[in-house]
């Protein structure tokens, strides 16, 4: 589909050119990026990060560490986009606390992806849950499978907050299921998660004001179930953010985009 205000093309979609004589019509570049632009609305990307890019990743400057640390886990999820299609595992999950970028740098992800014309699907892990909970038809035993199918054959899935969810058997059972098919078919899944896993470093106790003055981290495994988590940190590069100060606080005092 052309651009219908296309100063090159008139809204036709071609443009014609004439060398010795010999006239040619090649399609006009506008083509392209009305695709692209409706690849990306169709990606559901929240309106918080549709300028999200890893251009406006803004690095901490008063943190060299931190600095540091970030600067490493923008490279690996641009290494990502690099690679693809034909990455040593499909997917990339990013692990840390709230606040540190990791949907900034999720999103970045799957737009460059997205302009490269591939196409691709944002959700709330949560949401996700409740669309396709919300359609299940009790009387017929079936649900509205547009979401559910969404995840499960969009050429990228971008889960975003894995685990922010009570665990149940069914949420256990959907979730092992999307992740299985993905990794089955090596779909890509690019997923965010807060919470800890003890392969991957970090702490499972945190300081509580409970008798005893901890209590125990809720671990992805706990949230996902044991057969999804093994699936994902088997198809999934799996990139451990820096704790930093959050990073939504410290881009607020810069700009109004998270």
């Amino acid at each position: 589909m052309a651009k219908p205000d296309c100063n090159l093309c008139g809204g036709t979609g071609w443009v014609v050119t004439e060398q010795d004589g010999i006239s040619s019509a090649n399609r006009c570049t506008c083509v392209a990026e009305a695709y692209n632009a409706e690849l990306e609305n169709r990606a559901q990307i929240p309106e918080n990060y549709r300028k999200a890019s890893f251009e406006t990743f803004r690095l901490p400057q008063n943190n060299p560490t931190a600095q540091r640390g970030l600067a490493d886990v923008m490279l690996a999820v641009s290494a990502f986009t690099r690679q693809y299609p034909v990455n040593a595992k499909p997917g990339l999950l990013l692990v840390g606390p709230p606040g540190t970028g990791k949907t900034h740098l999720a999103v970045s992800a799957l737009k460059l992806l997205i302009a490269r014309g591939h196409e691709g699907i944002f959700f709330d892990y949560q949401n996700l849950l409740e669309r396709i909970r919300s359609s299940y038809n009790a009387t017929l035993g079936t649900s509205d499978r547009e979401a559910y199918r969404s995840a499960l054959e969009s050429e990228i899935l971008l889960l975003d907050d894995l685990g922010a969810h009570r665990v149940t058997d069914w949420v256990e059972d959907t979730v092992t299921a999307i992740v299985n098919y993905r990794y089955n078919h090596r779909k890509p899944l690019i997923a965010t998660t807060n919470l800890v896993d003890p392969d991957i470093g970090g702490s499972l106790v945190e300081k509580s004001a409970l008798p005893g003055g901890h209590s125990f981290r809720i671990t992805l495994e706990e949230r996902i179930g044991e057969r999804a988590r093994s699936r994902l940190f088997e198809m999934c590069r799996v990139v451990r953010m820096p704790n930093v100060s959050d990073y939504r606080i410290a881009k607020t005092r810069e700009s109004t985009f998270p």
